[in-house]
């Protein structure tokens, strides 16, 4: 807990502050001298939104983001398959250390840029080498199979769930710091702390954390046998209905967090602009507002397991998410934009219970290959989203500026019936068996 609220600090701190930083420097570049991130004032004027030069930068920015992400990302897809099973082996601890020090290392990057004013292009670079180095998602596959090694079946949902608040509370000090910050000393110093975080998270991997690998052996690192370990777990001949399910739980899971990435990169770009126009601080509070969700989500899931299944919590989840989505996508007041975040209060309920599912599905000398597929699946996940949604935003802008959370909340229709279906399946399947062991000794 203490790594992963280190590393999602480090995190949460830098990505509103990139696109901010990219907002300024592009807008400067090409003379935009209108309202930015730090001084909405005359956005809102009913011009503004129509202003082609601000809709020009906005778009760029957007492409931008787009680049440094899909590079990261894509890279990042092959690296954390090749460290997951990895870690099987050798123990969990050299995969936490590596992506943090990567996370270190763009974060210096980030530095030099601003120091130097070098090319934003140099962002892109950042984000690759941490890429390789396996990137954030490598710390969460890393962590969630070290509590998968540490928690038994029963506890598991909570347990993850425990480990997702983690991530709330790291990103809520994030935004709501980032943002006062900013707009009172400017980027760099903030940034220093997005250094000094990935650091200290490497030294904790390093030297604080616990193996929970019992039995570590060597084992080579550039090797196909990692990858066939992630592609064994869908293909193996036996269990037919648990390679069904790890097939559709992955696909709602891909579903679920494509949306919840997509359209977390648009949050800032979409309160910048007409007519919600609002300031660093204000961008703060929403991207707090938003990581406000895993916190609420723990205490509603630990309530709602009292008198529901699992399933049927992970639906009430994906309903509040929805539901957040189709208000934000409409929001053109600060008010109606915090009511959307509101209703997000439980939109993250889905994903630890998604997570514990597939976990329960293989043996626990799999769990390092199941979360590397996890975090394979997340990749592709950032690759989709970052592709889809910051391709559609400007798209859209010219006939509603909200309408990629209106395409994530119709997307989200699709997880919420597999995962209906799949426990509609089970009961049913469990009723069969059921009706055929009460009838066998009349038969008899």
């Amino acid at each position: 807990e203490p790594l992963l609220f280190l590393a999602t600090l480090s995190l949460g701190l830098q990505g509103p502050l990139a696109t901010q930083y990219l907002w300024d420097r592009l807008g400067a570049e090409r003379g935009y001298s209108g309202p930015n991130a730090s001084s909405p004032a005359g956005c809102g004027n009913g011009s503004a939104g129509d202003d082609p030069l601000r809709q020009e930068v906005e778009a760029l920015v957007s492409r931008w983001n787009l680049y440094i992400n899909l590079g990261g990302f894509f890279v990042g897809l092959f690296s954390v398959t090749l460290f997951g099973p990895w870690s099987d082996s050798v123990g969990r601890r050299p995969a936490l250390v590596l992506p943090a020090v990567g996370m270190a290392v763009q974060a210096a990057i980030y530095l030099l840029v601003m120091y130097l004013q070098l090319h934003v292009a140099y962002f892109l670079l950042g984000r690759v080498l941490s890429g390789l180095m396996g990137d954030y998602n490598l710390i969460l596959a890393s962590c969630f199979a070290y509590v998968a090694d540490t928690s038994d079946k029963r506890t598991r949902t909570f347990r993850v769930a425990i480990l997702e608040a983690c991530l709330g509370i790291a990103g809520m000090l994030a935004s709501i710091g980032g943002g006062q910050w900013r707009k009172a000393q400017g980027y760099i110093n903030p940034f220093w702390l997005v250094l000094a975080a990935s650091l200290a998270a490497a030294l904790y991997a390093a030297f604080c954390l616990q193996e929970s690998v019992k039995q570590r052996k060597p084992a080579k690192l550039f090797t196909l046998s990692h990858y066939k370990a992630v592609y064994r777990l869908y293909t193996a001949p036996e269990h037919l209905s648990s390679r069904r399910k790890l097939a559709l739980y992955s696909l709602a899971f891909f579903l679920l967090v494509t949306v919840h990435f997509g359209t977390k990169d648009l949050f800032v770009l979409y309160e910048l602009g007409s007519p919600l126009c609002w300031a660093a601080d204000l961008i703060g509070y929403g991207s707090a507002a938003s990581y406000l969700a895993y916190l609420s989500s723990l205490g509603g899931l630990r309530l709602l397991q009292l008198c529901l299944e699992d399933t049927w919590v992970a639906q009430i989840g994906l309903i509040s998410n929805i539901s957040g989505l189709v208000v934000i996508s409409l929001a053109t007041t600060t008010l109606l934009m915090f009511t959307g975040y509101g209703i997000l209060f439980l939109s993250m309920a889905a994903t630890p219970v998604i997570r514990a599912k597939l976990s329960k599905l293989v043996s626990e000398t799999e769990q390092g290959a199941l979360f590397a597929s996890v975090a394979c699946v997340e990749g592709l996940c950032s690759l989709v989203a970052t592709g889809v949604f910051n391709s559609l935003y400007p798209a859209s802008l010219h006939f509603m500026r909200g309408f990629p959370f209106l395409f994530g909340a119709i997307i989200l229709l699709i997880p919420a019936a597999i995962i209906g279906w799949i426990e509609i399946w089970d009961s049913d399947h469990d009723y069969s068996h059921f009706s055929d062991a009460s009838l066998s000794p009349a038969d008899g």
